[in-house]
């Protein structure tokens, strides 16, 4: 039978007569079987590739769409490009090695009961097998790692040997015993708390301090209200509280010392005020001045107790002087009051 080619066809054409197909190799018609349709199978002689589902293959094997090979596939060349998100493999991937032998190394997934996720890291490194990960690592067993030099201070890791070296350079927390001369951060002046004292802060606070035996105390000194036995007293003077102005109310506070004196600008209230606690005997000496005006009166308290129960009529004379003493035993519940002297300005 009579086959009637195409005039003038280019390399790779493919013509298919009664079932038959025929390649154009550039000289002349090849037989290639049963035909398919130029876009199901394109041979391209001339560039010694073949497209299945591609037309215009690019590789000796280009194929377009999906494909299934039922046995073993040889890959002999040096790399093997997917360009895909995903490669579907069974259960496991054989890696021969350098050398064609008996012994392979194989990557094996068990069988997942869920999807299961493993992200390789964005870093260079070798893959540590059943080891524990690089962040926040948990232990178990008996780790091990080299023990470092003595005083290194980095962020080795350091082991039971470093840590015993170390200590033998220190002192136990419980009751240590210093040797040579120990030192410390001084404390502020007047710290008291548990920090360790220095010599430096010795002698500071020493500084605030009289000697047991001889000694000049300068400045105000605060007893808190203790007793003071066995004391003897010499060249000793007491506080004046002196109120120049004292309207119609007046408050006498022990706490301000035991003489006051008022000079009386108008009729006036007196109040006494921090007596020391009941059973302890408590007194204070009131010097009493008439201003220029005078005639000034003063109304007592109803706490003191006065001889025969009747206050002292004041003196009334410009500038005159009244001297009163008081006395209390129970805490300023009653103040007995006395006159020391009277018209003595």
């Amino acid at each position: 039978m009579a086959i009637d080619f195409p005039n003038s066809p280019s390399s790779g054409d493919i013509h298919t007569v009664s079932g038959k197909q025929w390649s154009w190799d550039g000289e002349k018609w090849l037989a290639y079987g049963v035909s398919l349709a130029p876009d199901i199978l394109k041979v391209d002689t001339g560039n010694s590739r073949v497209g299945i589902n591609q037309t215009s293959p690019t590789v000796a094997l280009d194929v377009t769409g999906s494909a299934r090979i039922t046995g073993d596939l040889t890959v002999t060349g040096t790399t093997v490009t997917v360009d895909s998100a995903s490669v579907l493999i069974k259960d496991r991937v054989q890696f021969e090695g350098a050398t064609a032998n008996d012994y392979e190394t194989i990557l094996l997934a068990t069988d997942p009961t869920a999807d299961r996720t493993i992200t390789l890291p964005d870093a260079t490194g070798t893959v540590t097998l059943d080891g524990a990960p690089l962040a926040s690592p948990t232990f178990t067993g008996v780790p091990a790692a080299p023990t470092a030099s003595a005083n290194t201070s980095s962020t080795q890791v350091a082991t039971t040997a470093f840590v015993m070296t170390e200590v033998g350079d220190y002192a136990p927390l419980a009751s240590p015993t210093l040797t040579g001369v120990p030192a410390a951060a001084t404390a502020a002046a007047n710290t008291s708390t548990t920090q360790l004292a220095t010599t430096a802060f010795v002698m500071t606070e020493v500084g605030d301090y009289m000697p047991l035996a001889g000694g000049t105390l300068s400045g105000a000194v605060d007893a808190g209200d203790q007793i003071i036995s066995k004391a003897v007293f010499k060249d000793v003077g007491e506080t004046l509280d002196t109120n120049s102005t004292s309207g119609s109310a007046a408050t006498i506070d022990l706490e301000d010392g035991n003489f006051h004196k008022i000079t009386l600008t108008a009729n006036c209230t007196l109040t006494f005020s921090n007596p020391p606690a009941s059973g302890t005997a408590g007194s204070f000496t009131l010097f009493l001045v008439q201003d220029g005006t005078g005639s000034r009166t003063v109304t007592w308290p109803g706490t003191v107790d006065w001889s025969a129960a009747t206050a002292p009529t004041l003196t009334t004379t410009a500038a005159g002087v009244d001297v009163l003493t008081f006395i209390t035993l129970d805490g300023g519940t009653v103040w007995n009051g006395f006159v020391a002297g009277q018209a003595m300005g």
